[in-house]
């Protein structure tokens, strides 16, 4: 059994001339282990999947499921912490050290202060951030902050990571080990599901679809999809 499936999922926003439609029975298998790309231009409709995806959005009709839960159910509220989504902004004034700002993420599940920031400090170290513990979120450069991001998502042991352009701002050089510690974290078991305004942020995928007029085109299914010849190799 895939580990997330959407079947037939819609998603309209506005009304009337000004309706615009994101999604269009949009269905699409990802398994455990795998790692998707979702490329489209801007406004295609791309983000709008990822976060339907993650149960950060409602599909207006359509079925998203986790485990083969639906996450729309009252019965799937647990399956929140299984999803991770990574969110860029590092805004809260409670979270003054980047350690700070993981840890904040697993108090959130009522964990102890002392295991969370045990939790914090091994996911920060395992996305490369083990020099950055202390430092401020403000004088963290793009990449740092893309690193934060998984890192805060990773707390909560996710089955499926989501990243909404995660090379987004991120400097040349280092666009490519974002990727490669995203394309790791896949081969450690997790689903990761990520989008792209360009082919450079295909590397490291298993499947790389687009998404145009709301419809998703590409390989849908993992069991019949081809891996992409752009994955290498690398240490991140």
């Amino acid at each position: 059994m895939n580990l997330l499936v959407l079947e037939g999922v819609s998603k309209t926003y506005g009304r009337g001339h000004g309706e615009q439609v994101a999604l269009c029975e949009v269905s699409l298998d990802i398994g455990a282990g795998e790692m998707v790309t979702v490329y489209g231009r801007r406004q295609s409709g791309r983000s709008t999947l990822l976060r339907v995806a993650a149960g950060l959005e409602r599909p207006d009709c359509g079925v998203v499921r986790l485990d083969g839960r639906d996450l729309a159910e009252r019965a799937s509220a647990g399956l929140a912490g299984r999803i991770g989504y990574c969110q860029r902004s590092l805004g809260s004034p409670q979270g003054e050290t980047a350690l700070e700002q993981v840890a904040l993420a697993v108090l959130a599940r009522g964990v102890a202060r002392s295991a969370a920031r045990s939790r914090s400090r091994a996911v920060l170290e395992r996305v490369g951030c083990a020099s950055l513990l202390t430092a401020p979120p403000g004088e963290l450069n793009a990449s740092e902050r893309m690193r934060v991001a998984i890192a805060r998502a990773l707390a909560s042991e996710p089955r499926l990571l989501v990243a909404d352009e995660p090379t987004i701002g991120v400097d040349l050089l280092d666009r490519d080990a974002i990727l490669l510690l995203l394309r790791s974290l896949a081969d450690e078991g997790i689903a990761v599901l990520t989008s792209a305004a360009d082919s450079t942020g295909f590397l490291g995928a298993d499947r790389a679809l687009s998404l145009s007029d709301g419809r998703l085109h590409g390989q849908l299914r993992p069991e019949i999809a081809p891996v992409i010849p752009l994955r290498r190799a690398a240490s991140w």
